[in-house]
């Protein structure tokens, strides 16, 4: 069963304005992702902007791109939007590939869209990695997530999850994972069923989805599952700053493969 994978592109960025935009190696940031997205089993790629610089941009590479609103505050609004458009059915799957992951891995794709596809009673798909030091269980940069045997998460949080009571007594013992204990970062690429989208955008942020910043919160507090799974491959760090850019084409620069 095909899927497709949607790529939500902003010019507005409040860290790194332009982004999508931004040269590395030769071409726009939002052409590398657009590639890696078109090396996945994807039946269809289209990238979601609110600008004409982007849609020209894009179209100058030959990809599908869909002009969509400059009022919505997520991303996921902008995949409704365009499953709406493009008179997706409900039970269709779209994938959501960040705008800023130039070197996601095309399997960590297909990962999230087979996992809906084989998980018929979950309306949402998504992947994480297990965490390995106490420094980034308590750092609320770092989302972790709890989740059942099945996969299905329980709750996403920026805070220590789950809190180890005995072990963590004193700020010394904290600056160490507990013997045996599994810590998971979440990791944000999105698989959803267009009936999922539908109904998201009419729900009003959550009270737990405000205090913790956190969206797919949003879907957990109106009984929607979410299904979790580690990844095939450890994903590459996306770009939110011009250091993170700098570095990227720094990585990209020493890795292009010559000309022949």
């Amino acid at each position: 069963m095909s899927y497709t994978v949607v790529i939500p592109a902003r010019f507005a960025s409040t860290r790194l304005p332009g982004k999508p935009l931004a040269e590395i190696a030769g071409k726009p940031m939002i052409a590398h992702v657009h590639d890696r997205a078109c090396e996945s089993n994807a039946g269809r790629v289209i990238i979601a902007t609110d600008d004409p610089r982007i849609e020209t941009a894009c179209r100058s590479f030959g990809a599908e791109v869909v002009m969509t609103s400059a009022g919505h505050a997520s991303g996921t609004d902008r995949l409704e939007e365009v499953a709406r458009l493009m008179n997706f059915g409900p039970d269709e799957r779209v994938v959501n590939v960040q705008g800023d992951e130039p070197l996601i891995p095309p399997q960590l794709i297909d990962q999230v869209a087979a996992n809906l596809e084989t998980h018929p009673d979950v309306a949402i798909a998504t992947l994480c990695e297990q965490i390995s030091d106490a420094a980034s269980v308590f750092n609320p940069n770092v989302v972790k997530v709890v989740f059942d045997h099945r996969g299905i998460a329980h709750y996403f949080s920026r805070a220590p999850i789950p809190w180890a009571r005995d072990a963590w007594q004193t700020a010394d013992a904290r600056k160490q994972l507990p013997e045996g204990s599994e810590y998971y970062r979440h990791i944000g690429i999105y698989g959803y069923r267009v009936s999922l989208l539908r109904n998201f955008v009419t729900w009003a942020p959550a009270p737990t989805e405000v205090t913790e910043s956190l969206e797919q919160l949003r879907a957990l507090y109106n009984g929607a599952r979410i299904h979790v799974e580690e990844a095939c491959r450890v994903p590459p760090a996306g770009v939110d700053t011009q250091e993170d850019l700098e570095r990227l084409r720094q990585y990209m620069a020493e890795h292009q493969e010559p000309n022949p």
